[in-house]
């Protein structure tokens, strides 16, 4: 058996020191209200449960824009009113003693249009559909559904626009619901993504062209800017998943280039760290990824996928990352951390209740008994 040892030392993110690498990576429970997509009493009581444990906690995807809803009750913070709902959240964590960054997404192509009504934000890079098609726990019909129609294709300003969008998105979470920072959705063929993907950027021209590596970045690199500058960088995490085929994405033996570039460019911003997902949900691409992004990388690196404790334990160790963020091990384990220390037995998640809407499967997991914290 492995000791988990170095996992409990603390760790420098941006202007916080984690008291160890146990970091809750985000979920995306779609528990928000219907219609409103509001943060609500039942989210409060799944995060505040988790933030004794979790050194950090990153939200689930939080939609930066009316009518770009793409799981259909996943949270929004594109109001006011929102932003009012995500500070009692975040204020009970942090009267449990946790810290929690908000991840703010745009789903581009994603963003199915039977959750947006007229004139939905159903956008991207270029006008190409997913050729998949759009899960019914996703949507407010009863079955699958294709993405029909091609969706819209920004023009440049359009996009610099959707740049203001999130902005305007992290000074609601960190100004307004007093999160600790924002956690920029870059992966897994969402809007950013789409940019930097040869295989839905087919931009000829342009301040987005997707005709070089560099001027497909140019969107995330923009989005990055406007963040950092309104919250200060050392308050701000980038996801990327150059291996991940989800959503059409395809990289194939370009992906360890693609990440170095990214490192090198969170490098720049000196980012509070770097999220890396270094699967492919499907098996297609197998690419090594953390390897480079240690090599480039100056900042905190997480990874994430599939990581238990004993490796992240032997890979914190020997230097090849410096935290792993655990989602389901959080999401059926609410005290994961302390089971890990006391070598308590894991609770296993129900993957029946992911994407359902009350509080089973998602805030009635057990907690280990008092006597063993």
């Amino acid at each position: 058996m492995v000791a988990i040892e170095t996992m409990f030392t603390p760790l420098t993110v941006g202007r916080y020191l984690l008291p160890h690498r146990f970091v809750m990576a985000p979920l995306t429970r779609c528990r928000a209200d219907l219609n409103t997509n509001m943060p609500n009493a039942l989210m409060k009581e799944y995060y505040t449960q988790r933030a004794p444990y979790a050194s950090l906690i990153i939200t689930e995807f939080t939609t930066i824009k009316e009518k770009a809803v793409t799981f259909h009750t996943e949270a929004g913070i594109w109001n006011d009113e929102q932003a009012a709902a995500w500070k009692m959240i975040v204020d009970s964590v942090h009267d449990a003693g946790g810290k929690i960054f908000c991840q703010i997404a745009h789903g581009g192509r994603a963003a199915h249009p039977l959750n947006n009504g007229d004139k939905p934000n159903y956008v991207s890079a270029s006008p190409i559909a997913l050729t998949h098609t759009c899960n019914p726990e996703f949507l407010p019909t009863d079955d699958k559904q294709p993405y029909s129609e091609p969706p819209h294709e920004l023009t440049d300003e359009e996009a610099m626009e959707i740049v203001q969008d999130f902005r305007a998105a992290a000074k609601r979470a960190v100004k307004d619901a007093g999160f600790d920072g924002v956690e920029v959705h870059g992966a897994n063929g969402y809007l950013i993504d789409q940019f930097m993907c040869a295989t839905s950027n087919k931009r000829e021209s342009g301040r987005y062209a997707g005709t070089s590596l560099e001027t497909r970045a140019q969107f995330l690199k923009d989005v990055l800017t406007e963040v950092c500058d309104e919250v200060g960088a050392d308050r701000v995490g980038l996801r990327v998943s150059p291996n991940n085929s989800y959503n059409d994405m395809f990289r194939g033996e370009d992906a360890p280039k693609e990440i170095k570039y990214i490192a090198g460019m969170a490098n720049a911003f000196n980012l509070a760290y770097l999220h890396v997902m270094r699967a492919d949900f499907f098996g297609v691409q197998t690419a090594d990824i953390v390897t480079p992004a240690r090599e480039a990388f100056k900042g905190a690196l997480f990874v994430n996928m599939g990581y238990d404790a004993p490796e992240a334990e032997a890979g914190i160790a020997e230097s090849k990352f410096d935290a792993a963020t655990f989602g389901n091990n959080f999401l059926a384990n609410p005290d994961y951390s302390e089971r890990i220390r006391a070598g308590y037995e894991l609770n296993q998640p129900d993957p029946a209740t992911y994407y359902t809407t009350d509080a089973k499967g998602y805030t009635d997991y057990s907690f280990m008994p008092k006597a063993m914290n």
